[in-house]
This record gives structure tokens, sequence and C-alpha cells, in this order.
């Protein structure tokens, strides 16, 4: 940093050696002293401690650079309000800092910090504290005294548990821990009265903490855990709760008492064991979005999954009367199984116009699975959680009446023109296989309605989807993906949800806002700047307005 930077406040400006007939304007006697001070985007390695210099500043904004640590100087800015020292290199941070009583956003992320000073409760004022993406293991105690903290975001460190006394933080609304080593909740958490929304994804968590007293609480993610049992009692508190994430766990069963969450809008229930749900679900007046795929389901058909949350609801009203008279809800049985069909569901192909081979591990699908199809009509293939290479070649047989193909958890680095020769495809599930990219003959699936490519190994996005303008959903989390085209995009005017997470995305081009079709626009875990989180965290709507805000 130039040292006339630090300087500014004191300096006599240049001109004033030589002009001397000053007007209004260049009264540079009055100039009020420098309060903002950007740094950011440039290759500092390392600041002066002569920031001291600047004692009015409210915001220093330092981040992505290369700073390995910081001056002990920024502890005489007892002014600053405002620190971002994010996207940087630091191990560790001045004691020196905790004198800043006025400070209230404090952001620490993308460093490489082990450890934070004890002294961290003496922040006072910290309104916002953003640790993520860092190498922490644990968290000061004195975390406790920071009652005025509204925002506190610690993913992505290393932590095996989180401090009871977390819990005597009074103001805080939003708490992220995901992605960390949590095996349990304190249970003290739950007298957080303002806790507004929690992340918890991506931890170990063996079962969700009750919740007596965060009346408050709207947000729930806890997905990619290890959860076992919903408890009523976790449950029957949460009347302010909209959203109740806890995809990818091992849940066997859904609590009736679920339906005291009245102001329930999102349940995502997805890949978990759960065999049968409480019919009554149906009645939750907000419900807006139901997702149930990757359960082993026995009361509700694959195709009626993919129909929507409110077909799905209208079926589990109607179900609420039958609940009565069958409790079990299991398919019949049919005595009239041939021996050499015992492999194959003929009840589902025949009552279903289901064709499942799912989950056997084979490397092949039989040319008997096949066979059995006979004349029947199947509009359902189900052929994922196996070991396949290729897309069986004989799919194209059922290419006059199939429109519902998974062959997700596979092995399958290509797709075949086989696949291409379904014309009635609407759904095309074909997650976690070695897929780089998509055929241009894909084109002729005219009627694909819903594609999901998550957890493959695209790095760019696949430019024959732009030219299916049936496409309402894309599903495209978990791979490489390092750019998109927002003008191709924009011309598919049906498309409503484009999942992007966790891809390579170095920016989002501002053009996407004037994709106005899309509902659900998911860019979390890309290596971007902007948006920033917290405008990620607004919703789709919020991001969109965002981006058309920066279109040059």
């Amino acid at each position: 940093v130039p040292q006339h930077v630090w300087r500014i406040n004191l300096d006599t400006p240049e001109e004033a050696h030589q002009n001397l007939s000053f007007g209004a304007a260049d009264r540079w006697w009055e100039q009020t002293d420098l309060t903002k001070l950007i740094l950011a985007s440039n290759k500092l390695q390392c600041l002066s401690e002569d920031v001291k210099l600047l004692p009015a500043l409210t915001v220093l904004d330092v981040h992505d650079n290369q700073l390995t640590s910081l001056p002990s100087a920024l502890g005489q800015l007892e002014n600053l309000q405002k620190l971002d020292v994010s996207h940087n290199k630091l191990k560790s941070i001045p004691e020196e800092l905790m004198q800043l009583s006025c400070l209230k956003s404090l952001l620490l992320h993308h460093n490489e910090l082990s450890h934070l000073p004890d002294g961290f409760g003496q922040l006072a004022s910290l309104e916002e504290l953003d640790l993520s993406n860092n190498h922490l293991t644990d968290i000061p105690t004195s975390f406790a005294l920071l009652i005025n903290l509204v925002r506190l975001n610690l993913a992505s460190n290393q932590l095996q548990n989180l401090p009871a006394d977390i819990s005597a933080m009074k103001s805080l609304r939003q708490l992220d821990c995901s992605k960390n080593y949590l095996e349990t909740v304190p249970a003290k958490l739950a007298t957080m009265a303002s806790l507004e929304q929690l992340y918890l994804r991506k931890n170990k968590l063996r079962s969700l903490p009750e919740f007596p007293s965060c009346m408050l609480l709207k947000e729930l993610h806890a997905g990619e855990n290890q959860i076992e049992i919903l408890n009523a009692e976790s449950l029957k508190h949460l009347n302010s709760l909209s959203v109740l994430e806890l995809r990818d766990n091992k849940l066997k069963s859904v609590p009736d008492e679920i339906t005291l969450l009245q102001k329930l809008e999102r349940l995502d229930l997805a890949n978990n064991d759960i065999s049968r749900l409480p019919y009554t679900l149906g009645n939750l007046p907000q419900l807006k979005f139901l997702a149930l795929e990757g359960n082993p389901l026995r009361t509700i058909r694959r195709d009626l999954l993919q129909k929507g949350t409110q077909e799905l609801l209208k079926y589990l009203r109607s179900k609420i009367q039958d609940d009565v008279t069958s409790p079990n809800g299991e398919p019949p049985v049919t005595a009239m199984t041939l021996p050499s069909e015992s492999r194959i569901n003929m009840h589902a192909i025949t009552s279903l116009k289901l064709l499942d081979y799912s989950e056997k591990q084979a490397a092949t699908i039989p040319g008997e699975v096949f066979d059995a199809v006979g004349s029947n009509p199947v509009t359902t293939v189900n052929f994922s959680k196996n070991q396949l290479n290729e897309i069986p070649p004989r799919i194209a047989e059922l290419k006059d009446s199939v429109c519902d193909v998974n062959l997700g958890f596979n092995k399958i680095s290509s797709i075949s023109l086989e696949l291409c020769m379904l014309r009635k495809l609407t759904h095309l599930d074909i997650r976690n296989n070695f897929l780089t990219s998509l055929p241009e003959e894909m084109e002729a699936l005219t009627r694909l309605q819903m594609i999901n490519l998550s957890f493959n190994r695209f790095k760019v996005f696949p430019s024959v989807l732009y030219r299916i303008p049936a496409l309402e959903t894309i599903l495209l989390s978990n791979n490489q993906v390092g750019s998109i085209d927002p003008l191709q995009l924009k011309k598919m005017d049906k498309l409503g949800t484009l999942d992007l997470q966790n891809n390579d995305l170095l920016q989002v081009p501002p053009e996407l806002g004037n994709c106005e079709t899309l509902r659900t626009l998911l860019l979390e875990g890309n290596p971007f700047r902007t948006p920033r989180a917290a405008v990620l965290a607004r919703g789709t709507a919020a991001v969109l307005e965002y981006l058309r805000s920066r279109i040059p």
C-alpha cells in the first residue's frame, strides 16, 4: 500500500503548494478524515502498522489478498465497524483485534485459521461473524458473551462439537455449522429463542436435538447426516418451521406428529430409508414442495413421485380414509408367478407399468428382464444402483411407451444413441455416474422435462440441453462446470429449476438475472466471489434481482 494512503489525513495535498486562490471546493483544510478504505482483490502480503494513522476508519476491506498476518495496530481503530479480511492466508488473529468494541461485522472466511483468541467475547457489538472455510477444531467459550450476534457462520471447519455456552447468544438468528464433524448438538442450543435458520448439513449427526424454545425457527437444514430417527419430541415445538431438509440420511419412518408443523412449505426427505408415510401429510396446508425420491416407499408408485408435490398430496389425502381399513398398505402378492419370472416383478410390469431391476449390483441387465415386458406398455424403467458401464441397448425396445428412466448410481460414462430414441421420455435420472458430456442426438428428446446429472464429471454445461425447450428442471450439482451461457438459458422459457451447487463457477454472468422463469436457482458451493453468500441466502428472486442490477 503506497505510504501516502496511510498518511492521507496528515499530509497537505500537492495543490496546496502551488494554487493560492482557493475555491470553495478546494478547502482541503476542511476535509474530514478517511472513514472507508477498500484494498480488496490485490496482492498484499502484509498490512503496515501505519494503519493506526487512520483512526476514523469505520470500514476496512482487504478481502482477496495474500495476507498471512494482520498488524496489531488494527486494535487502535476504535471506530471500526466492519472488517473484511476473508479470502486470505491468515493463520492467526492478533489479540489486539479484541479491543474493537464498535465492530459489528467481522468476515474471516476462507483463511487458514486453526484457533481463535480466547478473548473473542470482548467484541460485544458484533452482529455478523463469518468463520467458514477455515481449519478450526474448537470455538472459544467466550463466544457466549457475543449477545448481539445475529449471524454466525462456522461452516466448512473441523469442529467436533459446539460449546453449550453458545446458547447464551440471545440475538442469534442464523447459525450455519454445515460441513463439520459434529456428532451431537448441545441440548442447550434448543433454548435459543431468536434462532430462525439453522444449518447442520454434512455432519455426523445421528439424531436431531429437541427444540422446546425455538418458537421462531423457520428453516432447519440437516441433510447428509446419519440421522436414523425423527422424534416426535424434536418436532412438536417448531410452530414456525417452513423448511425442513433431511435428505440423504437414514430415516426409516416419519412420525404422525409431522402434521403439527402447520407452516411447513418445503419438506425434503429424499434418499432415506422411508418405506411408508403418514397419509395425514396430505393435510399440511402450506406445503408446496415435497421430495421423496430415493426412498423404498411401498405405498406410492414412482411415476406418482415424479408428478410433483400437488398430485402427491392429493393422493395422500385420498388415502386417509383407506388408511383406516388396510393399516399395512402392502400391494397384493400374486401366487401366479412363473419360476422363470421369479427375478422379475411381473405384477409391477402389468399393474404399475414399471420395469424395475435396481439395487442388484449387476454389470448388465439380463435379457430375460426385457423379454418379460412382452407387449406390456412400460412407462417407468428403474435400473439404478447397479454396476452398469453402459446404457442397455435393448432399452430402445421400450421407445413407444417409456417416459421415465432412472439409471442413477451406476458407472455409465456415455449416453448411447438408443437412449436418444426414447421420444416420449419426460424424466431422466442419471445422477452419480461418470458422464463428462451429452451427445448432440439428445436434441431428439423433445418432451424431456427433468434431467438429473448431479454427481457426474461434467466440466462444461452440456450445450445440447439448451436445445431441449421442454426442460423444466436441470440438476447439475456436484460436477466441475466452469461456465454457463445466460443468453441460451434465457431462451429456455419453461426452465423453473437450475441446480448448479458445488461446481467450479468462477463467475456468475449478470445476464442470468434475465432468466425470469427461474423459480429455483441454486449456486452455493462455487468459487465465485459475487453474489456473496448473504445475497444467495435471500433466495432466487433476490439473486436474480441482484444479477440484473449488475448488467452493464
